[in-house]
């Protein structure tokens, strides 16, 4: 029973599904935990939306749910907020106010740009963009401290011109390394995140590589997530999971409750 530890709802910018909606949807797949990890991206650069949320009616929201479902479903509360370099201080007053069970760090800006646009590739190379945006992932986890894994490592590549013709984990080894080695150093870990699949890569993200490489170098701190923003997406290709960790070294995958690491075995 895999926990999906990666999913958005109507408190984030990019997701209209009811929380409730995503709930039913867990449960429904036979999950027998879910984390609900809305966006707080603050200093975003796309001003027409709000990527933040107010925190004092998610959580009433998420606890009123929690016990209406706990017979169903475990439910944690999280939240996914997106680094950037000057964000440290702010984030660490914002995690230590609020109990969340669950944070993970994000990068969806880049040199103050955000690489979901085309406008991001334009005049350069898919390989130029990601190097710019490997860079600036291990400047972020440098100055922001206060998350427990590393969101979608590669989620760049499935915006790409080229997408995953121009990525492998050689290509970038250098500064995946220098993220991947970081990230062990400092108790934090990575996240298998099944939304590249759902984008048409050949790969969750990180890629197989990465997850190898990351291993390799002992590190054993990772969670499962769909990303999702809709409930037909909640646990999408949950089923390739367990495999596909085992053939990466993996025995355990890894859930928070009250920001603390539960490892859990692979079946």
């Amino acid at each position: 029973m895999l926990s999906d530890c990666h999913m958005h709802t109507a408190f984030s910018a990019d997701s209209e599904t009811n929380p409730e909606e995503m709930i039913k949807s867990a449960a429904a797949k036979g999950l027998s935990a879910v984390c609900i990890t809305d966006h707080e991206d603050i200093d975003f650069p796309d001003k027409e939306k709000n990527w933040t949320f107010d925190v004092k009616p998610y959580f009433e929201c998420l606890e009123d749910l929690k016990e209406r479902y706990r017979r169903k479903i475990d439910l944690r509360i999280g939240v996914e907020i997106g680094l950037q370099p000057h964000l440290g201080d702010q984030y660490h007053d914002y995690t230590r106010q609020n109990p969340f069970d669950f944070v993970i760090g994000s990068v969806h800006v880049v040199g103050s740009r955000d690489p979901y646009y085309k406008e991001f590739y334009e005049n350069r190379s898919d390989v130029a963009a990601y190097e710019e945006t490997f860079l600036e992932t291990y400047e972020d986890i440098q100055k922001v401290n206060d998350f427990d894994v590393l969101g979608h490592l590669d989620y760049v590549t499935r915006y790409g011109i080229h997408k995953e013709k121009e990525y492998s984990y050689r290509r970038f080894a250098d500064i995946i390394d220098q993220i991947l080695r970081y990230l062990i150093e400092h108790g934090k870990g990575i996240e298998l995140n099944t939304a590249g699949l759902k984008y048409g890569l050949p790969y969750a993200h990180p890629h197989t590589d990465v997850l190898k490489r990351y291993r390799e170098l002992g590190g054993e701190i990772i969670s499962i997530g769909s990303d999702a923003h809709k409930p037909e997406h909640v646990a999408y290709d949950f089923y390739k999971v367990p495999e596909l960790l085992k053939s990466c070294g993996f025995r355990y995958y890894t859930e928070f409750v009250q920001r603390k690491a539960m490892f859990k075995k692979l079946i």
